[in-house]
């Protein structure tokens, strides 16, 4: 969540950061903020008088029983039990209005960085850059709901009847190539020196907030009831949240993990040829990258994570492009982001495979996320995350750009964690 002090100090830069995002009253809720900051300092400095007057009378009280005026420390006594309830009614109040002021506050998504483009929807992102050839392929392609049919690999309708749309069975080469994939991110996140972390997939309501999937994203995760506990949509949550109310030092950063983990979407949007076969899924695989860095350091971070993607899109040889997210289509939590697309030639699209954001202090501050400096002081750490990648998308993109008459051929790199070159 925001800094308030940030809120009270760039007032008109915070203004103009949510209106790039289209928060039309941003003005309002910003003046809200600073109007429920003012009443709980207000209060509390009424409760801290209340309790510097009770102390004195404490003192006063011990002095007359000493000189043995005990009529006197007994008249001002009753003092002491009126300032008692007072500080306990101010301290009530100072609670409601510390709640009152968070839940402000985690309704604000992230001001963006300057860099950030102003826009409304996805047609208004930049384009960074774009690398590789698409492939021109051979009249009677299929996209790869068919190809999946073809060559049985992936069965959807298996899926529906063991748990519903959105839940595919992956079967034979289709199963190895899921396993092969996931293998081969790990494998090239430990060496560019992330540390492998595998994490739960459920997490508390406070892992929820922490990293901000809650209350903004609540309809579209995963909910166990009974245990208050959700599915993860990504496996940023738990490993952001394992340095939850840590301080660390500064010279441990940055911290780099990385983890596989299942992850599960309610919102996996209406039928139709955006969202048909493996575009959009309530449950998918993906391998995350997650960087806690020193706030002066978290851009190049966040370029050295775009690179690095970049760096996997190559390797598979599939056809990309880097996008800069516009205010109206950035996450809510997020500073800035890069998305990478592949172009997949049988659908004759462009699918987005990989969000690379920074939040700065967003999510450290609700974290309690600090790092200590040699001068022993704590200061907010600036929290980053990336896929790397998410699988459906990029398998169906292997599938499309890679069919011959003859079969689907395998990227090279791949082959060693296949057995197969080709389906």
């Amino acid at each position: 969540m925001l800094l308030v002090n940030q809120i009270r100090e760039n007032y008109a830069g915070m203004l103009a950061g949510l209106q790039k995002r289209n928060i039309h009253n941003a003005a309002n809720l910003l003046l809200q903020v600073i109007t429920l900051d003012d009443q709980r300092k207000s209060t509390q400095t009424q409760r801290d008088q209340y309790q510097a007057e009770a102390n004195i009378i404490s003192k006063q009280i011990g002095i007359l029983m000493k000189d043995g005026k005990a009529q006197e420390a007994i008249a001002i006594r009753e003092r002491t039990s009126e300032i008692k309830e007072q500080v306990k009614e101010l301290e009530e109040r100072h609670s409601k209005l510390e709640d009152e002021l968070k839940a402000l506050l985690y309704t604000i998504p992230n001001v963006p960085h300057i860099s950030v483009p102003a826009g409304k929807t996805p047609e208004d992102n930049e384009i960074v850059l774009e690398n590789g050839t698409i492939p021109a392929l051979f009249e009677g392609k299929q996209p790869h709901w068919e190809l999946i049919k073809k060559y049985d690999i992936i069965d959807f309708d298996l899926g529906v009847k063991i748990a519903g749309a959105g839940f595919p069975v992956y079967k034979g080469k289709g199963a190895r190539l899921q396993r092969a994939m996931i293998n081969f991110f790990l494998d090239e996140a430990l060496a560019a020196g992330f540390i492998e972390v595998q994490p739960p997939i459920l997490v508390n309501e406070e892992s929820g907030y922490g990293t901000g999937q809650l209350p903004d994203k609540e309809g579209q995760m995963y909910h166990s009831t009974a245990d208050n506990l959700y599915l993860i949509p990504t496996a940023e949550v738990p490993i952001t949240n394992m340095y939850r109310d840590v301080i660390v030092s500064e010279s441990d950063l940055p911290i780099k993990n990385v983890g596989y983990t299942p992850c599960f979407r309610r919102e996996a949007g209406s039928w139709g040829a955006h969202v048909r076969g493996l575009n959009r899924l309530h449950q998918f695989d993906k391998v995350e990258i997650v960087q806690i860095t020193h706030p002066d350091k978290s851009y190049e971070a966040l370029e050295s994570m775009s690179s690095y993607v970049q760096g996997l899109l190559q390797k598979l040889e599939l056809p990309y492009r880097v996008l800069r997210l516009c205010g109206g289509d950035m996450g809510f939590t997020s500073a800035l982001t890069y998305d990478m697309e592949v172009y997949s030639a049988a659908q004759e699209r462009w699918l987005e495979v990989s969000s690379v954001s920074n939040f700065e202090t967003y999510q450290t501050n609700r974290l309690k996320l600090r790092f200590r400096g040699d001068d022993k002081k704590t200061q907010l750490a600036h929290s980053l995350n990336g896929s790397a990648l998410a699988l459906p998308r990029i398998l169906a993109s292997i599938l499309e750009n890679n069919q011959t008459p003859d079969g689907i051929l395998m990227p090279k790199v791949l082959h060693p964690y296949l057995g197969f070159d080709r389906i």
